[in-house]
C-alpha cells in the first residue's frame, strides 16, 4: 500500500531507493541518479498507458530503442537499464510482481561487477567491534547477537531485523527464516550464533516480563524498536556496522549489510560447501544468482597468486635457456 500522496509507482521508487540505501550503502549521488533514470522510465511508461505493474520485457525494450534515439551515450543507456533491472529484482523479491520482465534483457556495455568480499580475519575484527559496542551490557548482546546472526546465516538485513522472536524458539541448532514472497527455509546456526542468541533472548524475556507487569505491549520481533515498524530498521543497522567497522580497523567503505551476506557466501564455498546448499540458505529463487560466488573466489585465488607467488613478483627468476649436462 501507498503512503499517503503517493501513486504506487513513486512508491515503488521511494521504497527501492530506501532498500539500495539500507542494504547496499548506495551513495547519494548513486540514490539520485537512480530515482532520475526511474522516473523517465516511469514517464515513458505513462506515454504508453502502461506502468511498472502492467510493463512488460517488450516496454523495456521499446524503452530502450527510444533512449537510442535520443541519442543518449552507451554508458547512460547501460546505467538506466541497471536501474530498471535493479528496480523489477527488487519488486519481485519483494512479491510487488510476480515476475522480472527485464531479467533477460542485455544492454549495451554491461560489465557484470563482482561484489565486494571482507576477508575471514576482516569479519572476525567486525564481531569483535559489536561485542564491545554498545552504552549498556544490552546494547552489546543485540549488537554481538545481530552480528553472529547475519554472518552464521546470510539472512538479507530486511529479514534480519524484521525477524519475529517465536522464529529463534525450538531447536537452537537452526533458524527458521521467513523470505522474499513468504517463503521459509532453514538455516543452521553456528555455535557462536546460538551463543549470542541465547545470550540476547534472555535480555529479551526479561524486557517482556517488564512490559507485562506495566501493562505495555509486548513486541513480537527479536530486535524491537520504539519507532512505527515496530523493529530496528535497515536505516539504524546499516549506521551500526559502519560503526563496527570504524572501531574495529575495517575500511568502513568496503562494509554493508549486504557485504556480510556476501562473506556468508564465499567463506562457505571457499571451505567447500555445496553451491546448491548455499543457494538454498541464502533463499536465491535460481542456483544462476549464486553462482557468482564462484567468480569471486576464483578471482581472490588470482590474486593470492599475483600476491604471493615467487614467479608472479618483479625480480622472479627467469629461465636461463641453458641445457643440463644430461640433455634435461
Amino acid at each position: 500500500m501507498s503512503e499517503p500522496g503517493q501513486t504506487p509507482t513513486s512508491h515503488w521508487i521511494s521504497v527501492f531507493l530506501e532498500a539500495q540505501a539500507a542494504e547496499l550503502g548506495a551513495a547519494t549521488n548513486t540514490l539520485l541518479a537512480y530515482g532520475r533514470d526511474l522516473k523517465d522510465f516511469d514517464a515513458y511508461l505513462a506515454r504508453q498507458t502502461r506502468d511498472f505493474v502492467t510493463a512488460t520485457r517488450e516496454n523495456v525494450e521499446d524503452y530502450l530503442v527510444h533512449c537510442d534515439a535520443q541519442g543518449l551515450a552507451k554508458s547512460t543507456r547501460a546505467r538506466r537499464l541497471s536501474a530498471i533491472k535493479q528496480l523489477y529484482r527488487f519488486a519481485f523479491e519483494e512479491g510487488l510482481r510476480a515476475d522480472n520482465p527485464a531479467i533477460q534483457i542485455s544492454g549495451p556495455g554491461q560489465d557484470k561487477r563482482l561484489p565486494k568480499i571482507l576477508s575471514e580475519a576482516e569479519v572476525d575484527l567486525l564481531l569483535d567491534a559489536a561485542r564491545a559496542s554498545g552504552r549498556t551490557d544490552a546494547d552489546r548482546l543485540r549488537n554481538t547477537c545481530l552480528m553472529e546472526l547475519l554472518y552464521a546465516t546470510g539472512m538479507r538485513v530486511s529479514e534480519l531485523v524484521s525477524l519475529p522472536i517465536s522464529a529463534t524458539r525450538g531447536d537452537p541448532r537452526v533458524l527458521l527464516i521467513t523470505g522474499k514472497g513468504g517463503k521459509e527455509r532453514m538455516v543452521p546456526l553456528s555455535p557462536p550464533a546460538r551463543e549470542s542468541l541465547a545470550a540476547w533472548l534472555g535480555v529479551r524475556d526479561r524486557q517482556d516480563d517488564a512490559a507485562r507487569e506495566a501493562r505495555l505491549v509486548v513486541s513480537r520481533f527479536l530486535f524491537p524498536s520504539r519507532g512505527k515498524l515496530g523493529h530496528l530498521t535497515r536505516n539504524r543497522f546499516y549506521l551500526l556496522i559502519k560503526e563496527f567497522a570504524a572501531a574495529g580497523g575495517v575500511d568502513p567503505t568496503k562494509v554493508t549489510p549486504h557485504t556480510l551476506r556476501h562473506a556468508f557466501a564465499t567463506h562457505l564455498l571457499a571451505n567447500g560447501a555445496d553451491l546448491r546448499a548455499i543457494q538454498t540458505m541464502l533463499g536465491h529463487a535460481d542456483v544462476a544468482t549464486t553462482e557468482i560466488y564462484t567468480h569471486v573466489l576464483q578471482e581472490r585465488l588470482s590474486e593470492l597468486v599475483l600476491e604471493h607467488h615467487p614467479l608472479a613478483k618483479d625480480g622472479a627468476r627467469k629461465p636461463s635457456g641453458k641445457i643440463s649436462s644430461d640433455g634435461q
